[in-house]
């Protein structure tokens, strides 16, 4: 059982690695917005993963993968995430903004949070990979006589733990070398790139 935990976290550091919607998301955020921004994000996406390991458990994840309506609309409201978000970050590099601007009458502070994470719990969640990923994937490390049902959970939290490390030493990163992404020729030019990525990533998602 040890050994089946061990290959689970290396499994799951590993998938956090690789690159997809939700780190572009967030190097979207620890560039443009600030690590806050970033860390606020990255638990939005975490939730989601928690959310649909949850959902595998329960089987829900099994009935979208079944009907292809479901799929497809997932599929197309994530694409459309994504390839929003996207553009929001060109046209802040256009405007000559680093930062989206908080609706006025709010708290600066409270708004970007929320924001923050409601970006990375959306992005995530309109992920059609991510829902068929969690069913495929978690069943597979539940040991013999254990109950399905909280084990999946369990493993989906430990999956949400192994991805906001992997994360949070991203952020970190960028938070550490601050005065080269505070450069605004640099700046410019990383938003771009994840704003082009995330359009990127949209364009493939809708036409899969």
């Amino acid at each position: 059982m040890i050994n089946t935990l061990a290959v689970f976290l290396g499994t799951c550091l590993l998938l956090a690695m690789v690159p997809g919607p939700g780190a572009a998301v967030i190097f979207r955020q620890a560039v443009g917005d600030g690590r806050r921004s970033a860390f606020m994000t990255m638990l939005g996406n975490e939730t989601a993963l928690v959310i649909w390991g949850i959902a595998a458990a329960c089987g829900l994840t099994a009935l979208v993968t079944a009907s292809q309506l479901a799929y497809d609309t997932m599929r197309i409201v994530g694409a459309g995430v994504l390839i929003w978000l996207g553009v929001q970050a060109l046209l802040s590099v256009r405007r000559g903004e680093s930062t989206f601007a908080p609706p006025s009458g709010t708290d600066p502070g409270r708004s970007s949070g929320w924001r923050s994470y409601r970006t990375g719990l959306i992005a995530n969640l309109t992920n059609p990979k991510a829902a068929v990923f969690a069913m495929s994937f978690l069943p597979q490390f539940v040991p013999g006589g254990l109950p399905v049902l909280p084990t999946v959970v369990l493993l989906a939290v430990l999956w949400a733990v192994m991805d906001a490390l992997w994360f949070s030493g991203v952020i970190w990163f960028i938070g550490r070398a601050r005065s080269l992404f505070d450069r605004s020729v640099v700046r410019r030019r990383l938003t771009q790139f994840s704003g082009a990525v995330l359009i990127a990533l949209g364009l493939r998602l809708v036409t899969e």
